[in-house]
């Protein structure tokens, strides 16, 4: 059932026959290809509704089919938001070859990227960022250039000494926004919840949940959450997500965020299946303007949301100190020792 959903996405998200497809990007404006990767709803469908009335977008909405599509686009696509025919036939050649890897691993007997990532297939979509016109990012501000380059994470630290040493996915905190909302390397699950008043958003990664709150004021700009504090509001059958008070240094877009991140969501529903997602993303102490994601969502109401356990034992953010940290190292130089090993000089990193 899943493969068949998925399938059926990627007709519509301009997995067509290339050449009508090719036609389309040179005849039809960037809005009707936008408008292609939905499907037609039956002749007579409306918009479903809950038993108080409000638009039904209840379900599960996995994002892991979106995992092959990137967030900025290639600076050699410039202004081009669609793939050609062969540049789309290469990126799902090569997603082919790499959802093959969990066969590969299962004949090896072994578990590693394969049995790991949940990327599916790309887009012809040639980034999730579509505005500015380039697909990329907005440049940084000089304070954006500062908490880009201050920023310690796994991926760019090398001997961890304290907790500010790691990065907020480090640490499983969270992914802040909009980056939650979006595919990452696996547990890509989003499920949303409705009842008069409130709209709950549950993500599968860090399991943390979002709640929209239907017509209400967000508090003083002092109270500060991870994922911000949602208000909404509904403009015909689109739910409007209005996010603000967050906590700075909990967002991993371009740079860490400040207090003055402010997200707006557009929710609509297209069909019975279908969800166009839209996000602007503004920072103005960290970004030289805003930018825009926009997404076809798939309904799989059979997806399986797990727990997201992240460190087994929270053993790891501790392991990376005791292992790298020279006020350890007669530490590690006793536990060679007791291997019968010899110490090496100097402090193991990696």
């Amino acid at each position: 059932m899943r493969a068949l959903l998925v399938a059926g996405a990627l007709a519509v998200a301009w997995a067509a026959p290339a050449s009508s497809q090719d036609e389309a990007q040179e005849e039809g404006t960037v809005a009707e290809q936008m408008a292609a990767r939905f499907a037609a709803p039956p002749p007579g469908w409306v918009t479903p509704r809950t038993q108080w009335g409000d638009p039904d977008l209840r379900g599960k909405w996995p994002v892991d089919y979106l995992g092959r599509t990137p967030r900025e686009r290639s600076p050699a696509l410039g202004t081009r938001a669609f793939l050609t025919e062969e540049e789309y036939a290469r990126a799902y050649s090569q997603a082919e070859g790499e959802l093959e890897r969990y066969d590969e691993e299962e004949a090896a007997g072994v578990m590693a990227m394969g049995h790991w990532a949940e990327f599916g297939h790309p887009l012809r979509q040639a980034s999730m960022v579509t505005e500015p016109a380039d697909g990329r990012y907005p440049p940084l501000t000089p304070h954006g250039e500062e908490l880009r380059a201050n920023e310690h994470t796994s991926w760019n630290t090398y001997v961890f000494e304290t907790m500010d040493d790691f990065g907020i996915m480090d640490r499983c905190l969270t992914r802040g926004m909009p980056g939650s909302m979006l595919p990452g390397a696996y547990n890509g699950g989003i499920e949303v919840f409705q009842s008069p008043g409130l709209v709950a958003i549950t993500l599968e990664m860090i399991h943390e949940t979002r709640l929209v709150h239907i017509g209400g004021e967000p508090p003083p700009p002092s109270v500060q959450f991870d994922l911000g504090y949602s208000t909404g509001h509904w403009e015909g059958d689109t739910l409007v997500i209005e996010t603000t008070n967050f906590r700075p240094g909990m967002s991993m877009g371009p740079a860490p965020n400040s207090d003055q991140l402010h997200v707006t969501e557009r929710l609509t529903l297209m069909n019975d299946n279908q969800i166009h997602y839209e996000a602007w993303v503004e920072d103005p102490l960290v970004m030289q303007g805003r930018y825009k994601i926009d997404l076809p969502w798939l309904r799989e109401d059979d997806y399986g949301m797990y727990e997201y356990a992240c460190h087994e034992g929270n053993v790891q953010v501790r392991g990376y100190i005791t292992s790298t940290s020279p006020r350890f190292a007669a530490q590690r130089a006793a536990a060679w020792v007791a291997q019968g090993e010899e110490p090496g000089e100097g402090v193991p990193v990696r």
